[in-house]
């Protein structure tokens, strides 16, 4: 795929002001940990239960009539559900590709939206060779999950709302902001939205690569044979070069955080914020409470979904 632009900050304020006319700000939360008072943005609580919604939107609104005429548009997997809400409110027609084994809830969820749904083996077929066959048979318009600067820029846009309610609440400017990250279109669209603010991404152990990819300061790709995760979607093997591009160039940091980690914060935030929380959507969290990222004032942690497989959620909610 060409990339004819590269995300911006100003695209980041621009996709922040279209969304704002179509969806209200996500809540932030406040909470204390070990006496230091932390910010969560509850980006869980937008309507399809997680982020992708804005970078979705950003997206389909920047098409141009003749592309928006087109018949079809199909879509990487990530976004499925951002995808399919903003196709629909368009009018526009949306096919996601996603894997086969997706929970059930979210492939429900994207097909009450009127999209159409083609899965895949993620073991043995590529998404993007399916989807961009797709979209050359029908004549589509291809949305990638990640790697595009529309997707980035809208991403970003919890950012925006975020640090000015911190402001409103006198917490100042969030001095670091801890993200899940798969692909990082969220982190990246973040680290340019907030350019004060030091960025940490945080992945499952075994499915690393942006941590070792800004280490290495060149792209590492996940290793063979990586550890099965809860977290279905920063289940990513190869970031984009537009993502780490970003969050090198910020000085980003990473780290990965084990599964009971994960499950423990899930826990957390249910008991202490009231909130249920998937997965992929509390690995920030679970750094935090795992000390693997450390305490400070302004700090800020991004709940990126709430679309939990409900006997997977008890099982987690028992331990």
């Amino acid at each position: 795929m060409t990339i004819l632009r590269q995300p911006t900050r100003a695209g980041v304020r621009d996709a922040a002001e279209k969304i704002a006319r179509v969806l209200p700000p996500t809540p932030l939360f406040i909470s204390e940990i070990k006496g230091v008072t932390v910010a969560f943005k509850a980006e869980s609580l937008q309507p399809i239960g997680a982020f992708k919604i804005c970078g979705a939107w950003h997206r389909l609104t920047a098409l141009d009539d003749a592309a928006r005429k087109r018949c079809r548009r199909i879509f990487l997997g990530q976004s499925r559900a951002g995808v399919a809400w903003a196709a629909k409110r368009l009018g526009m027609a949306a096919t996601i590709v996603m894997p086969s084994h997706a929970p059930r809830l979210k492939r429900e969820s994207t097909l009450a939206l009127g999209a159409e749904v083609v899965t895949y083996d993620r073991a043995t077929e590529s998404r993007e060779v399916i989807a961009a066959g797709l979209a050359e048979a029908r004549g589509a318009t291809l949305v990638p999950s990640f790697d595009d600067p529309w997707i980035i820029e809208g991403q970003g846009s919890a950012g925006i709302e975020a640090a000015a309610q911190m402001a409103a609440l006198g917490l100042g400017v969030p001095s670091r902001v801890i993200i899940p990250c798969g692909g990082g279109g969220l982190s990246a669209g973040i680290a340019l939205a907030l350019k004060d603010s030091a960025i940490t991404v945080v992945e499952p152990e075994g499915w690393d690569d942006m941590r070792r990819s800004l280490e290495a300061s060149w792209i590492e790709p996940v290793g063979p044979n990586p550890p099965p995760t809860a977290c279905d979607l920063l289940q990513t093997l190869r970031v984009s070069p537009l993502t780490f591009d970003v969050l090198s160039r910020r000085d980003a940091t990473g780290v990965a955080v084990t599964e009971p980690e994960i499950a423990a914060a899930q826990r957390w935030a249910a008991e202490k914020l009231r909130l249920v929380i998937e997965p992929g959507g509390a690995v920030g969290l679970a750094a935090v409470l795992a000390g693997k990222v450390a305490l400070e004032p302004g700090l800020l942690v991004i709940l990126s979904g709430g679309n939990v497989d409900l006997a997977a959620y008890a099982k987690v909610m028992a331990a």
